[in-house]
Protein backbone atom coordinates (compact mmCIF):
# COMPACT_ATOMS: atom_id res chain seq x y z
CA UNK A 1 0.00 0.00 0.00
CA UNK A 2 1.49 3.33 -1.03
CA UNK A 3 2.05 5.96 1.65
CA UNK A 4 0.01 9.14 1.81
CA UNK A 5 1.09 12.64 2.77
CA UNK A 6 0.17 13.43 6.39
CA UNK A 7 -1.69 16.64 5.48
CA UNK A 8 -3.73 14.83 2.86
CA UNK A 9 -4.47 12.01 5.31
CA UNK A 10 -5.65 14.48 7.95
CA UNK A 11 -8.27 15.81 5.54
CA UNK A 12 -9.41 12.59 3.88
CA UNK A 13 -9.68 10.82 7.28
CA UNK A 14 -11.81 13.42 9.03
CA UNK A 15 -14.56 11.65 11.05
CA UNK A 16 -17.31 13.48 9.18
CA UNK A 17 -15.83 12.71 5.77
CA UNK A 18 -18.12 10.76 3.47
CA UNK A 19 -17.14 10.55 -0.18
CA UNK A 20 -20.73 9.85 -1.17
CA UNK A 21 -21.95 13.26 -0.02
CA UNK A 22 -18.98 15.59 0.47
CA UNK A 23 -17.91 17.88 -2.34
CA UNK A 24 -14.36 17.22 -3.48
CA UNK A 25 -13.91 20.97 -3.97
CA UNK A 26 -14.50 21.50 -0.25
CA UNK A 27 -11.76 19.02 0.59
CA UNK A 28 -9.35 20.69 -1.81
CA UNK A 29 -10.22 24.08 -0.30
CA UNK A 30 -9.37 22.74 3.14
CA UNK A 31 -5.93 21.77 1.88
CA UNK A 32 -5.42 25.07 0.04
CA UNK A 33 -6.34 27.03 3.17
CA UNK A 34 -3.49 25.41 5.10
CA UNK A 35 -1.02 28.25 5.65
CA UNK A 36 1.84 25.80 6.16
CA UNK A 37 1.71 24.51 2.60
CA UNK A 38 4.94 24.83 0.68
CA UNK A 39 6.38 23.81 -2.67
CA UNK A 40 4.57 20.47 -2.43
CA UNK A 41 1.15 22.15 -2.84
CA UNK A 42 0.40 20.74 -6.30
CA UNK A 43 1.61 17.28 -5.32
CA UNK A 44 -0.66 17.29 -2.27
CA UNK A 45 -3.65 18.54 -4.22
CA UNK A 46 -3.16 15.77 -6.78
CA UNK A 47 -2.83 13.17 -4.04
CA UNK A 48 -6.00 14.41 -2.34
CA UNK A 49 -7.86 14.12 -5.64
CA UNK A 50 -6.52 10.58 -6.17
CA UNK A 51 -7.45 9.54 -2.62
CA UNK A 52 -10.94 10.99 -3.03
CA UNK A 53 -11.53 9.03 -6.25
CA UNK A 54 -10.07 5.84 -4.76
CA UNK A 55 -12.27 6.13 -1.67
CA UNK A 56 -15.38 6.46 -3.86
CA UNK A 57 -14.38 3.41 -5.88
CA UNK A 58 -13.68 1.30 -2.80
CA UNK A 59 -16.95 2.23 -1.12
CA UNK A 60 -18.84 1.46 -4.32
CA UNK A 61 -17.45 -2.08 -3.94
CA UNK A 62 -18.83 -2.44 -0.37
CA UNK A 63 -15.60 -1.39 1.28
CA UNK A 64 -16.33 0.89 4.22
CA UNK A 65 -19.25 -1.25 5.36
CA UNK A 66 -19.56 -4.08 7.89
CA UNK A 67 -21.07 -6.85 5.78
CA UNK A 68 -22.85 -9.92 7.11
CA UNK A 69 -22.20 -12.99 4.97
CA UNK A 70 -24.58 -15.93 5.16
CA UNK A 71 -22.67 -18.49 3.10
CA UNK A 72 -19.14 -19.69 3.88
CA UNK A 73 -18.27 -20.26 0.21
CA UNK A 74 -19.06 -16.59 -0.47
CA UNK A 75 -16.92 -15.62 2.51
CA UNK A 76 -13.98 -17.71 1.31
CA UNK A 77 -14.19 -16.17 -2.17
CA UNK A 78 -14.29 -12.64 -0.75
CA UNK A 79 -11.31 -13.21 1.52
CA UNK A 80 -9.32 -14.84 -1.29
CA UNK A 81 -10.00 -11.94 -3.65
CA UNK A 82 -9.42 -9.16 -1.09
CA UNK A 83 -6.05 -7.64 -0.18
CA UNK A 84 -7.04 -6.79 3.41
CA UNK A 85 -9.92 -8.40 5.30
CA UNK A 86 -11.16 -8.63 8.88
CA UNK A 87 -13.64 -11.45 9.57
CA UNK A 88 -15.70 -11.84 12.73
CA UNK A 89 -16.94 -15.35 13.42
CA UNK A 90 -19.76 -14.84 15.91
CA UNK A 91 -23.12 -15.99 17.19
CA UNK A 92 -26.23 -13.85 17.43
CA UNK A 93 -27.12 -14.78 21.01
CA UNK A 94 -23.62 -14.24 22.44
CA UNK A 95 -23.38 -10.89 24.22
CA UNK A 96 -19.67 -10.40 23.54
CA UNK A 97 -20.18 -11.05 19.85
CA UNK A 98 -22.63 -8.15 19.84
CA UNK A 99 -20.03 -5.90 21.46
CA UNK A 100 -17.42 -6.91 18.88
CA UNK A 101 -19.95 -6.19 16.12
CA UNK A 102 -20.42 -2.62 17.36
CA UNK A 103 -16.68 -1.94 17.41
CA UNK A 104 -16.19 -3.34 13.91
CA UNK A 105 -19.18 -1.37 12.64
CA UNK A 106 -17.48 1.76 13.99
CA UNK A 107 -14.17 0.96 12.28
CA UNK A 108 -15.49 -0.07 8.86
CA UNK A 109 -16.59 3.35 7.49
CA UNK A 110 -13.19 4.95 8.10
CA UNK A 111 -10.98 2.06 6.98
CA UNK A 112 -12.17 1.77 3.38
CA UNK A 113 -9.01 -0.11 2.30
CA UNK A 114 -10.14 -3.12 4.33
CA UNK A 115 -13.18 -5.40 4.02
CA UNK A 116 -14.99 -5.96 7.33
CA UNK A 117 -17.04 -9.15 7.27
CA UNK A 118 -19.18 -11.13 9.70
CA UNK A 119 -20.47 -14.68 9.55
CA UNK A 120 -22.49 -16.69 12.05
CA UNK A 121 -20.60 -19.82 13.04
CA UNK A 122 -23.74 -21.88 12.38
CA UNK A 123 -23.39 -20.95 8.71
CA UNK A 124 -19.70 -21.85 8.50
CA UNK A 125 -19.20 -25.42 9.76
CA UNK A 126 -16.31 -26.15 7.39
CA UNK A 127 -14.39 -22.99 8.28
CA UNK A 128 -15.04 -23.39 12.00
CA UNK A 129 -13.40 -26.82 11.83
CA UNK A 130 -10.61 -25.85 9.43
CA UNK A 131 -9.68 -22.71 11.38
CA UNK A 132 -10.18 -24.43 14.76
CA UNK A 133 -12.58 -21.80 16.06
CA UNK A 134 -13.62 -22.80 19.57
CA UNK A 135 -14.17 -19.59 21.53
CA UNK A 136 -16.36 -16.65 20.49
CA UNK A 137 -16.09 -13.95 19.42
CA UNK A 138 -13.23 -14.86 17.11
CA UNK A 139 -11.84 -12.22 14.75
CA UNK A 140 -9.34 -13.18 12.06
CA UNK A 141 -7.23 -10.75 10.04
CA UNK A 142 -6.33 -11.77 6.47
CA UNK A 143 -3.78 -10.33 4.05
CA UNK A 144 -3.95 -11.72 0.50
CA UNK A 145 -6.13 -14.56 1.79
CA UNK A 146 -3.65 -15.63 4.48
CA UNK A 147 -4.55 -15.36 8.17
CA UNK A 148 -2.05 -13.09 9.96
CA UNK A 149 -3.74 -12.53 13.32
CA UNK A 150 -6.48 -13.98 15.52
CA UNK A 151 -8.37 -12.27 18.34
CA UNK A 152 -10.08 -14.77 20.64
CA UNK A 153 -12.76 -13.25 22.84
CA UNK A 154 -11.42 -9.87 24.00
CA UNK A 155 -7.95 -11.29 24.59
CA UNK A 156 -5.04 -8.91 24.10
CA UNK A 157 -7.19 -5.83 23.45
CA UNK A 158 -7.06 -4.13 26.84
CA UNK A 159 -5.76 -4.53 30.38
CA UNK A 160 -9.38 -5.01 31.43
CA UNK A 161 -10.62 -8.35 30.01
CA UNK A 162 -14.22 -7.08 29.85
CA UNK A 163 -13.65 -3.58 28.53
CA UNK A 164 -11.93 -2.22 25.42
CA UNK A 165 -12.33 0.74 23.10
CA UNK A 166 -12.58 0.96 19.35
CA UNK A 167 -9.18 2.66 19.38
CA UNK A 168 -7.66 -0.36 21.15
CA UNK A 169 -9.16 -2.73 18.60
CA UNK A 170 -7.86 -0.51 15.81
CA UNK A 171 -4.37 -0.56 17.35
CA UNK A 172 -4.38 -4.36 17.46
CA UNK A 173 -5.47 -4.62 13.82
CA UNK A 174 -2.89 -2.03 12.79
CA UNK A 175 -0.18 -4.14 14.39
CA UNK A 176 -1.24 -7.10 12.25
CA UNK A 177 -0.99 -5.01 9.07
CA UNK A 178 -4.62 -5.43 8.07
CA UNK A 179 -5.37 -1.70 8.49
CA UNK A 180 -3.45 0.97 6.59
CA UNK A 181 -3.19 3.75 9.20
CA UNK A 182 -4.72 4.93 12.48
CA UNK A 183 -7.96 6.87 12.04
CA UNK A 184 -9.78 6.65 15.40
CA UNK A 185 -9.03 9.59 17.71
CA UNK A 186 -8.47 9.05 21.43
CA UNK A 187 -11.83 8.32 22.98
CA UNK A 188 -13.40 7.79 19.56
CA UNK A 189 -15.69 4.97 18.53
CA UNK A 190 -17.64 2.88 21.02
CA UNK A 191 -16.55 1.32 24.27
CA UNK A 192 -16.81 -2.12 25.81
CA UNK A 193 -18.64 -3.15 28.95
CA UNK A 194 -18.94 -0.71 31.79
CA UNK A 195 -18.47 2.48 29.74
CA UNK A 196 -21.82 3.34 28.24
CA UNK A 197 -22.66 0.10 26.49
CA UNK A 198 -25.21 -2.46 27.61
CA UNK A 199 -23.80 -4.71 30.29
CA UNK A 200 -23.89 -8.46 29.95
CA UNK A 201 -26.33 -10.46 31.95
CA UNK A 202 -24.87 -13.23 34.09
CA UNK A 203 -26.23 -15.76 31.59
CA UNK A 204 -24.52 -14.03 28.66
CA UNK A 205 -21.26 -13.80 30.57
CA UNK A 206 -21.38 -17.50 31.44
CA UNK A 207 -22.15 -18.43 27.82
CA UNK A 208 -19.36 -16.29 26.41
CA UNK A 209 -16.80 -17.70 28.81
CA UNK A 210 -17.41 -21.22 27.48
CA UNK A 211 -15.96 -22.80 24.40
CA UNK A 212 -18.47 -22.55 21.60
CA UNK A 213 -18.33 -26.18 20.55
Amino acid sequence: MSSIDSKVAAIIDRPSHNTDSDDEDALISALEDDSSLDAFREQRLQQLHSEFIRAKQMRASDYGTYTKIKDEKTLMDLVKDTKLAVVHFGKADFGRCGVMDRHLEALAPTHFDTRFLHIDVNNAPFLVTKLKIQVLPCVLAFIDGVSVDRIVGFEGLSHNPDNFTTRELETRLLSSGVLVRAKVADGGGVRGFGQGSRRQTKEESDDDADEWD
